[in-house]
C-alpha cells in the first residue's frame, strides 16, 4: 500500500501526462483533421469507456467484497478464542492455567506479530506455534467427570474453528488479483485515457476538462484497487478484535 502523499503524486503525475498528450496530439494533429468523422469514432469511444467502466466496477467490487470477508473471519477467529478461554474455567486446575496462558500469547502474537508479518507479504509463525501448543495440551488432557468431558470437547471445537480462521486468514493475505487481470486493468485504462485525449470535444476548455476528470477518476479507481489488493497492509484490516479480545480475557482473570 502506498502511502497519502505516494497516491496523490502518482495522481498528479498520470494526470499531467494525460493533458500533455493532449497538447501534443492536439499541435501534431489539428482538429480539422481529426473531427471530420467524428460519426465514425462515437460509438467506438463509447464502447470503449463502457468496457473499461464495468471491468473497474466488477473489480473495486470484489475487491471490496472479499475485504468484508476477511474481516468477518477475523472477527469469528477472536471470538473462538475468547470463548475458548472462558470454556477453559470449566477445566481441571492443571489444564485451565495453561490453556488460559496460550490463549493470552495468542491474542498477544497476532497484534505485535502477525499483522506485521502479513502486512510484509510473511506467513506469520508465531501465533502457529502457540496454536499447536494448544492443541497439544488439550488433545493430550485427561478428564474424569462427565461436565468437564462435556467442556473438553466444546473447547476442541473451539479450537478447531480458531485453527480454521487462522488458516483461512493466512490465505487471503497471500492471495492477490493475477497478473492478467492488472494487465486488462492498465491495458484499458490507457487505451480510454488516450482515446479521450484524441478525439474528445472539438471545443478546447471542453477538452481538457473531459481529458482531467477521466483521468482522476480512472486513476483513483485503479490506486483504490491496488489498495484493496493488499488489505493487510493498510488500515483496511486491523488487529482490533485480537486487542479487544485480550482485554477481555485479562479482566476476566
Amino acid at each position: 500500500m502506498l502511502s497519502t502523499a505516494g497516491n496523490v503524486v502518482i495522481l498528479a503525475l498520470v494526470v499531467a501526462i494525460s493533458l500533455l498528450f493532449m497538447v501534443v496530439v492536439n499541435r501534431l494533429w489539428p482538429l480539422k483533421a481529426r473531427y471530420g468523422r467524428d460519426d465514425l469514432i462515437g460509438w467506438q469511444l463509447e464502447t470503449l469507456a463502457t468496457i473499461q467502466a464495468v471491468i473497474m466496477g466488477f473489480m473495486l467490487y470484489t475487491g471490496w467484497t472479499n475485504l468484508q470477508a476477511i474481516n468477518l473471519n477475523i472477527e469469528v477467529e477472536a471470538s473462538a478464542l475468547q470463548n475458548l478461554y472462558r470454556l477453559a474455567d470449566g477445566l481441571p486446575a492443571e489444564l485451565r492455567t495453561p490453556i488460559q496462558a496460550q490463549a493470552l500469547q495468542y491474542a498477544l502474537s497476532a497484534v505485535d506479530d502477525d499483522w506485521p508479518d502479513l502486512a510484509a507479504g510473511r506467513v506469520p509463525e508465531k501465533s502457529h506455534r502457540v496454536n499447536q501448543s494448544m492443541w497439544k495440551t488439550l488433545t493430550h488432557a485427561r478428564v474424569e467427570s462427565p461436565s468437564e468431558t462435556t467442556v473438553l470437547g466444546q473447547t476442541l471445537s473451539e479450537l478447531r474453528n480458531l485453527t480454521q480462521c487462522r488458516r483461512i486468514r493466512v490465505l487471503q493475505s497471500t492471495s492477490h488479483l493475477p497478473g492478467i487481470f492488472w494487465c486488462v486493468l492498465v491495458v484499458g485504462s490507457v487505451l480510454t485515457i488516450i482515446s479521450v485525449a484524441m478525439f474528445g470535444s472539438s471545443i478546447y476548455p471542453l477538452h481538457v476538462f473531459q481529458v482531467f476528470s477521466l483521468t482522476v477518476l480512472i486513476t483513483l479507481a485503479m490506486l483504490t484497487i491496488a489498495d484493496l489488493d493488499r488489505p493487510f497492509a493498510g488500515v483496511h484490516v486491523a488487529s482490533y478484535p485480537f486487542q479487544r479480545a485480550l482485554h477481555n480475557m485479562r479482566e476476566a482473570d
